[in-house]
């Protein structure tokens, strides 16, 4: 409300600005226009009795004074329009006043010879007044043959003052009118532009209260339209990102639940067994096997603290990039694991593209190694495992497939999950914390890459990583 009465302020005191300066500056120039229309007119009756009273008396050397006083007579009688009135007097030493008619303002007595100011030679000029009413009189010294004449000639230009003043009394009902206009002018044009940013703060205020699905709706054409669209835009983003911490934060619980879960299995039987051993008598076979299921157990627990500092070391490591060859690192842990995955009737082959590129080799390593492990664990009476790996533009591609027994479409988004498990009893039962295909998601990430994954079931799992650690 405040910008609406301060836009209708701004807005009525510029238009009535403008309006006051334009109308005074054409009344000024009018009134300026008809004062000298006034002033060349009696400077040209000036001139022409100056010019009619040399004539006059030229040839005549005698009473003078009588014949001047003669031809003003006539002169009063044929021009009398171009004056209100007209004075023709002798200046000391020996003043007379020869003719006068009509109303001219007693200037004051001249003592002496007065100098011509206007460059026509047409007298002084001013501005009298007499009896309420306004005179333009024109004071000029001439010579008339051994004497200095006085011309004084006077004009009534009241009128020219009464049309200024009453053109100014007529601006300042306009200017009532304008400022009357222009604040209800104003006012509506304001309310155009604060409504929408009105509206705006409304939808700020309701985002602000809570409810992110509000958004504002302003379709003007214009700057404030511009606005709108940028303030939704921003609010789809708080929105995604809203969403996206509250994703986090749900994963968070169900990594802590998981977690815990994860560690109750063992640590229940750990301390069972432990509690067996110390408190009744045991034959050999007996504590045994309680020694054994405690140290299954223990190494499970090593095996999910590992993996769960490899995580948190991923997450804040700088990535230290070298060029490396794939190739020679997957057939260096093809020939590692061949022998261990024949004992459980697994069979691993690979294909190999020759070339370098930018990565980082033990994180690379520890990658394949647990697609491997993944894909071991898919099987239960052996199989195949396959690795092939490319050269690209950007670095290279990692293949794994297996002909295990596949998984469901709706475990895909979830596989790379943290304790996430497609068959939790079988994956616990090989000895899976479910972090390992969390560990390979964390590596493609760091090279900048992205791992997909097809499958299908009672067929087998192919999953391609794709490095984007740079070619050489």
């Amino acid at each position: 409300m405040k910008l609406r009465i301060k836009i209708m302020l701004c807005t009525t005191m510029l238009l009535a600005l403008s309006f006051a300066i334009g109308v005074n500056v054409l009344i000024t120039v009018s009134f300026r226009s008809s004062l000298r229309s006034e002033s060349d007119n009696t400077k040209g009756a000036c001139r022409m009795v100056t010019s009619i009273l040399r004539q006059s008396m030229l040839g005549q050397g005698y009473a003078w004074d009588l014949i001047a006083g003669d031809t003003m007579v006539q002169l009063d009688a044929q021009a009398n329009a171009l004056w209100s009135g007209v004075r023709l007097e002798r200046l000391p030493p020996t003043r007379k006043l020869l003719y006068t008619s009509g109303t001219v303002p007693e200037p004051g007595l001249i003592q002496e010879r007065v100098e011509v100011l206007l460059e026509d030679g047409s007298g002084i000029q001013r501005i009298v007044e007499q009896d309420g009413r306004k005179y333009l009189q024109i004071t000029n010294v001439m010579e008339l043959g051994d004497w200095d004449m006085l011309l004084q000639i006077s004009r009534d230009v009241t009128q020219v003052y009464s049309v200024r003043d009453n053109q100014i009394r007529l601006f300042r009902f306009m200017l009532l009118g304008v400022l009357v206009l222009g604040a209800g002018v104003s006012y509506l044009v304001s309310l155009l532009i604060t409504k929408p940013i009105e509206k705006l703060s409304a939808v700020t205020r309701q985002i602000a209260d809570g409810d992110l699905t509000s958004r504002a709706e302003s379709p003007t054409g214009d700057e404030i339209e511009a606005l709108a669209r940028d303030f939704n835009h921003m609010a789809d983003k708080l929105e995604e990102n809203i969403e996206t911490i509250s994703e986090n934060m749900r994963r968070q619980e169900e990594f802590m639940g998981s977690f815990a879960h994860e560690l109750k299995t063992p640590m229940t039987s750990i301390i069972g067994y432990a509690d067996l051993l110390r408190g009744q008598s045991l034959t050999k076979t007996e504590q045994q096997e309680a020694a054994n299921y405690i140290f299954q157990e223990s190494k499970r627990l090593e095996s999910l603290s590992l993996k769960l500092l490899d995580l948190l070391v991923m997450n804040r490591q700088e990535l230290t990039l070298q060029e490396a060859s794939p190739a020679a690192l997957i057939r260096g842990i093809v020939k590692a694991l061949k022998p261990v995955l024949q004992k459980q009737n697994v069979v691993i082959q690979c294909k190999c593209q020759d070339g370098n590129c930018m990565l980082e080799p033990d994180l690379v390593k520890s990658l394949v190694i647990n697609l491997v492990d993944n894909a071991r664990k898919a099987m239960e009476k052996g199989g195949n495992i396959y690795i092939l790996s490319t050269m690209t533009d950007t670095g290279c591609a990692i293949r794994v497939v297996d002909n295990g027994r596949g998984m469901p479409q709706e475990a895909i988004s979830k596989i790379t999950e943290a304790f996430y498990r497609v068959d939790k009893s079988r994956s616990r039962a090989q000895g899976g914390a479910g972090l390992g295909l969390a560990l390979c998601r964390q590596i493609v990430e760091l090279h900048g890459g992205k791992m997909e994954f097809e499958s299908i079931l009672g067929k087998g799992t192919s999953v391609k990583v794709t490095l984007n650690g740079g070619a050489v």
